[in-house]
């Protein structure tokens, strides 16, 4: 259901083409702050799910304290159709909204080859997360993935746990579950359980990352990694792991009524956007586990896109490369601490906490 309340949403378009059978969907969702900025998500997305990840959109520009506000796109492409061909016609109706209301950025199944596609036809800024080569800061240097480790550390600073005697288990080994389990393996964390679609991979003793992700690259999926003591197990087994820290990474509600029972894991961190409902996240914290909501933890990206925009050069420097990276690990971090200081020192959910936060940051007309 989409929910018209004080944030928005301020527009929603739908785009289709007979002859292709190409259909999108754009949901500008609050503009308060600055032009509306979120990512283009190719998959079989309803009009509801590209409001629900626009409106954290809305969460996560604000609380990174950006001027940004919240959109997002969907695009749906037949299987007989040619990605690059539906993009270039996306990117064609997207004119009527570029660069005065949207920006595009990547997501699911979209990368710098479809943000160099559209800021190709539209402007260069008309898109971030493009190729280093037109002026931008794609996701393959993992700016989502090392803000979600970053966040995680602030939590177990503040619960005063060891990252050397944590234990993790990822959903998801696209862009942002690779680059989290290296940063955080990287940290001394040890990260048990992966899964993509295939299957999950769970060692007890602790994954080698960097064999995984060759793995991964060579045979398609993280279930053909082998160990003396590895397992392969099926993708929703990953949920009910005994594990410290669970990190659901892949499609809206990964987690929900049929599983969240199972969950055994003390924190959550939401590297994906939307893995469940304000509900649950209040279950979860009657139980007492923390949670840090999607738009607390993986604002990386987003944060990495207003670098990009702020700092339009072609190629990209490495000095604003490493620019980037400070203001992830900085904004990320430091709101990860102040929300779990708020809940506490009130009594709150994370969730509360991060809400309010927002409302004050967010100056409504």
């Amino acid at each position: 259901m989409i929910n018209y309340d004080e944030f928005g949403p301020e527009k929603l378009i739908e785009f289709y083409d007979p002859k292709s059978k190409v259909r999108g969907f754009l949901v500008i969702d609050n503009t308060t702050r600055g032009v509306g900025k979120g990512g283009m998500r190719i998959a079989n997305v309803t009009m509801e799910e590209v409001f629900r990840l626009a409106r954290a959109m809305t969460y996560k520009n604000t609380m990174a304290d950006l001027p940004f506000g919240g959109a997002k796109s969907g695009l749906i492409i037949p299987n007989n159709i040619d990605k690059e061909a539906a993009v270039r016609w996306f990117s064609e109706q997207l004119r009527i909204v570029i660069p005065k209301y949207y920006v595009a950025g990547p997501d699911m199944n979209s990368g710098a080859i479809e943000m160099d596609i559209i800021a190709k036809i539209l402007s260069n800024k008309a898109s971030t997360g493009k190729s280093i080569s037109l002026g931008g800061l794609p996701h393959e240097l993992g700016s989502t993935g090392y803000g979600i480790a970053h966040s995680l550390l602030a939590t177990l600073k503040h619960l005063e746990h060891n990252i050397n005697e944590t234990t993790v288990a990822i959903e998801g080994f696209g862009n942002v579950g690779t680059f989290t389990s290296k940063f955080l393996s990287d940290d001394g964390a040890k990260i048990v359980a992966i899964s993509d679609s295939k299957g999950t991979i769970y060692d007890r003793d602790g994954l080698d990352i960097e064999k995984l992700i060759k793995v991964k690259n060579e045979t398609g999926s993280v279930i053909n990694y082998q160990s003396s003591t590895s397992k392969k197990l099926t993708t929703a087994e990953l949920f009910g792991l005994q594990v410290d820290v669970l990190m659901p990474g892949a499609r809206p509600d990964s987690i929900n009524d049929k599983n969240y029972t199972q969950i055994k894991a003390h924190i959550i961190i939401e590297a994906g956007n939307v893995p469940m409902t304000e509900s649950l996240e209040e279950s979860f914290y009657k139980k007492g586990v923390v949670v840090i909501p999607d738009f607390v933890a993986n604002a990386g990206g987003v944060i990495s896109s207003w670098v990009e925009y702020e700092n339009d050069k072609t190629p990209t420097p490495k000095t604003v490369i490493d620019l980037m990276m400070r203001e992830v690990k900085t904004r990320v971090g430091n709101n990860t601490k102040l929300v779990l200081d708020r809940a506490d020192k009130n009594n709150i959910s994370t969730r509360e906490a991060a809400m309010n936060i927002v409302r004050e940051r967010l100056v409504l007309e």
